[in-house]
């Protein structure tokens, strides 16, 4: 697992982006990292969704008959971009910058 990125849910990243637009003092960064999704970001991203499918969530793909794994599923909600997170990669000087899985490309 990567320490340095972090998995949340879209909705609760909304809600702190509110708060945020509010303050004043709040400096909008530039990207300083890839737009490149890691192994790490990926297995955390398809652990949490395959998690949350095999608790009766939503599926936001369509799905064969014969697709009955939650991974396989979670793999093609990834392959086309419908996952609703938002990785969090964390700096070195303790800034970080938030990521939608759409945003990331694919490896």
């Amino acid at each position: 697992m990567d320490p340095d990125s972090v998995v949340v849910p879209e909705d609760d990243y909304i809600e702190d982006l509110e708060v945020h637009r509010e303050a004043k003092d709040v400096k909008v960064l530039e990207r300083i990292t890839k737009l490149v999704m890691n192994k790490y970001e990926k297995a955390k991203v398809l652990g949490a969704r395959a998690s949350q499918i095999s608790r009766n969530a939503p599926v936001f793909v369509e799905v064969e008959e014969d697709m009955v794994d939650p991974l396989d599923i979670a793999e093609k909600e990834l392959r086309e971009k419908k996952i609703p997170f938002i990785v969090r990669r964390y700096l070195p000087d303790g800034r970080f910058e938030d990521f939608k899985v759409d945003e990331l490309r694919i490896e």
